[in-house]
């Protein structure tokens, strides 16, 4: 009897390309891997119309997901991280301080549950005591989740501008997300990633940006899909990260840079599984909490597919 086999979206990444390449493969399934560029677009494909049988997902877009009860059910592979002090751009002739967006207008790329403003805002809050709700979130897109509606002060771009333009001309004080070549703009955070390593220092959070979930149907029918899904995802993982840390990677990209960074405080840099994650798990659904997307309640292990929460890899 052949395998099942799986349509799957991951944008080719170091942490999966032996999955990809076949080099690792499930033993209870084929993965029909799909390519979607932009990989966004694959999120609003899969929490709209659930598309895909397995699929990369925004972790601030699945916990909406899970908000608006959408039929599918993440595993604890956790497949890009990264910090996001740096995201934050400002106009210099309107802020030069974080505290100073208080009563100001500032752009979000996208929707208001996009992962980067989410840890962004909380970065603003927990690190410089900025009040998010006295800051006027101006966006260029809309939601992934349909049916979120963000809280009364978040507001749509007005037509025909985009934020960069809105950035250097100083009619908005700052963005996160955004590309902005102008005298005027600067990171309004300095040494950002300084920042965020200091986070992973002190309170041992390497933000999380994308998981990999499943649809409901399938973990139902086949118990045992979620273990394998995970241990495939962390054999191809372990790759990478021995290639890595043995400094084999030809040409190793910003990222790997940073993961090689991370590497030297906590010796995996893409640790899978809850328990190894819990702190910036527990910080980013205090974020999302706090910046009025989910409501307190429940538990960690609720957001993964039963048979992997206690997985590591």
């Amino acid at each position: 009897m052949p395998e099942p086999r799986y349509t799957t979206v991951t944008r080719t990444q170091g942490a999966n390309a032996a999955l990809k390449d076949g080099t690792v493969r499930p033993r209870t399934c084929e993965l029909e891997f799909v390519e979607v560029a932009p990989l966004i677009d694959a999120f609003r494909r899969m929490v709209r119309g659930r598309e895909f049988d397995v699929c990369e997902l925004s972790i601030t877009t699945y916990v909406t997901a899970r908000r608006y009860g959408k039929r599918f059910t993440a595993i604890p592979v956790f497949i890009v991280r990264g910090f996001h002090h740096g995201a934050i751009l400002c106009n210099t002739r309107v802020v030069r301080t974080p505290k100073d967006l208080e009563g100001k207008q500032v752009g979000v790329n996208r929707g208001y549950t996009v992962t980067t403003g989410v840890w962004a805002r909380g970065a603003l809050a927990s690190d410089y005591g900025v009040d998010l709700d006295r800051i006027t979130w101006v966006l260029s897109g809309d939601e992934h989740v349909e049916e979120f509606r963000p809280p009364a002060n978040v507001v749509p771009a007005p037509p025909g501008k985009t934020l960069a333009r809105m950035l250097a001309a100083g009619e908005i004080a700052a963005a996160i997300g955004v590309e902005v070549d102008h005298p005027d703009v600067r990171p309004l955070i300095p040494n950002a990633d300084e920042m965020g390593m200091r986070a992973l220092r002190e309170r041992g959070v390497y933000p999380i940006n994308h998981l990999i979930v499943v649809k409901d149907e399938l973990l139902e029918a086949h118990p045992d899909l979620g273990a394998d899904l995970f241990d495939a995802f962390a054999r191809a993982k372990r790759i990478y990260v021995e290639r890595l840390a043995s400094g084999r990677i030809e040409k190793p990209t910003a990222i790997d840079e940073l993961h090689r960074r991370v590497m030297e405080v906590t010796g995996d840099p893409l640790p899978f599984g809850i328990e190894p994650n819990r702190a910036s798990l527990e910080e980013l659904l205090r974020y999302a909490s706090d910046q009025h997307i989910v409501e307190r309640g429940g538990t960690i292990e609720e957001l993964f597919a039963p048979g992997t929460r206690d997985l590591r890899g």
